[in-house]
């Protein structure tokens, strides 16, 4: 699969970062101040998508237009923000694609009583008969405390190209089959 590219290695030349503001504008100043509006709004659109590297997928979209330039210039119509922001769509996928999040593994968890130990072999069992996906998401579902759970379902979410209520409505499924699995589970070694 490939990576995205290193946008600090990857800087423009002059010839392209000229050409870059002269398509913005042909007053050098107000296609200087164009270039930053549209960098801090990439910045923003990749920050509201959760992205922990915003100013470089900022930067990269932003070399990307501006090496893709010669070939779109004579044609493109329209607002070149826009042209910015469909970049960084494309740019945001890719960087999902490249950046998974690590395997999740259980917490190490010492039972308290022979009760509990009980019900956690149980949870165990029934964690396991879970269909991959479905153990992952579960266990990253409840993972983080207080804010930080808020965000970490958004990004959840997000990489799986769901809404949150989606998110949380698998969730929930997922555990009311673990719950009823449990139960079952107790109530044959009971």
């Amino acid at each position: 699969m490939e990576t995205l590219p290193n946008p600090g290695r990857d800087n423009l030349d002059q010839d392209q970062l000229d050409r870059l503001l002269a398509w913005l504008d042909p007053d050098r100043n107000k296609a200087g101040v164009l270039y930053e509006w549209i960098r801090r709004r990439l910045i923003k659109i990749f920050m509201c998508r959760g992205s922990p590297i915003s100013e470089e997928l900022a930067d990269l979209t932003i070399n990307r237009v501006a090496r893709k330039l010669p070939e779109i210039q004579s044609s493109y119509t329209g607002d070149p923000a826009r042209y910015f922001c469909g970049v960084a769509h494309n740019i945001f996928r890719e960087s999902l694609r490249t950046d998974k999040p690590p395997a999740v593994m259980q917490p190490a968890r010492v039972p308290a009583d022979e009760d509990e130990e009980r019900r956690f072999a149980c949870l165990e069992k029934c964690i396991e008969k879970l269909a991959e996906i479905e153990r992952d998401l579960v266990i990253a579902y409840y993972q983080e405390e207080k804010h930080a759970k808020i965000d970490h379902r958004k990004k959840l979410a997000e990489q799986l190209g769901v809404g949150l209520n989606a998110l949380r409505i698998r969730a929930h499924r997922i555990r009311e089959r673990l719950h009823d699995c449990a139960e079952d589970c107790l109530g044959a070694k009971g």
